[in-house]
């Protein structure tokens, strides 16, 4: 069973800058138009003076790795600009159980209105982060890079990306644009592995990645010769993957995938694939518990 021991990780934590506002504000806007909706909040608008301040605290209430405090606070600001926030645990950060992540001032009725959208980004994108660290650490010192894949959210890739990233993981592909990814359906269309490669090489920019999907043996060895940019090992036993290994002999990237998890993630890295990569990292991300609390 995965557990959710983040908080001593031997990693040092991982800190990049926030995404771009033009990326944050569709996002930001569609989760607080959702809640709000065409009456905006009853209960506060009911029940807190337009004039009322105060002060709060975001908490984490499990031990994990702090993700999505820039679209948090974008989102904060979004409802009232003069919100104050003062960060205590950066994005990256390894906190533990009752570690306060931020501080908030304002008004009263601003902050209730932005609280539940703001802790569900952090709450998600902190769980990403965490669990995407767990498999780092599984497989500390092995040189192996632990990817995410386009098993996202649909409209949340980028930010779930960044927290992959903020957990010690690697980017992979965003989509379909930025590189080509050969897949099985593409080589059944195709006509098989080799008028796949060459199609592909012939259309590919010259900074245009392309990696290949094989399901065998056989397909490594007729995917090899077209120099493919990395070879993606879909569903391979352990025994198959280290055969892979003796194959390639080092002539391009190879890439673990399918079948992936945290009791079997070491014995994967131990075959000498250079990337595993993982769609649970963002499918399956149990959200860190966070919560705000008033001082």
């Amino acid at each position: 069973m995965t557990t959710r021991r983040t908080g001593r990780s031997s990693q040092q934590a991982v800190m990049l800058p926030p995404l771009p506002d033009v990326l944050l504000e569709p996002i930001v806007k569609f989760a607080l138009a959702e809640d709000l909706g065409a009456a905006g909040d009853i209960t506060t608008d009911a029940l807190i003076d337009a004039d009322a301040e105060g002060r709060w605290v975001i908490r984490a209430r499990e031990a994990g790795v702090v993700a999505g405090l820039d679209v948090a606070t974008f989102a904060g600001w979004m409802v009232d600009p003069d919100i104050e926030y003062e960060i205590a645990a950066q994005d990256g950060a390894i906190v533990e159980a009752g570690d306060v992540i931020m501080q908030i001032e304002g008004a009263v009725r601003s902050v209730l209105i932005a609280e539940r959208t703001m802790l569900n980004f952090i709450g998600r994108l902190a769980g990403v982060a965490t669990l995407t660290r767990q498999y780092v650490d599984a497989v500390e010192g092995m040189g192996v890079i632990i990817a995410s894949t386009r098993k996202t959210t649909p409209g949340l890739r980028a930010l779930e990306k960044r927290a992959v990233r903020l957990g010690g993981g690697g980017a992979h592909r965003y989509g379909l644009n930025d590189a080509m990814l050969i897949k099985d359906n593409h080589i059944a269309a195709a006509g098989g592995v080799g008028p796949a490669m060459e199609r592909a090489r012939k259309a590919a920019a010259h900074l245009t990645a392309i990696e290949i999907e094989v399901d065998t043996l056989d397909q490594l060895k007729q995917a090899l010769p077209h120099a493919p940019s990395a070879i993606l090992l879909d569903n391979f036993s352990l025994t198959d993957l280290k055969a892979a290994v003796k194959l390639a002999k080092g002539q391009t990237l190879l890439e673990a995938s399918g079948g992936i998890t945290i009791e079997n993630v070491f014995a994967v890295a131990e075959t000498g694939v250079d990337v595993i990569s993982i769609g649970a990292l963002t499918h399956s991300a149990p959200s860190l518990d966070v919560g705000l609390d008033t001082v």
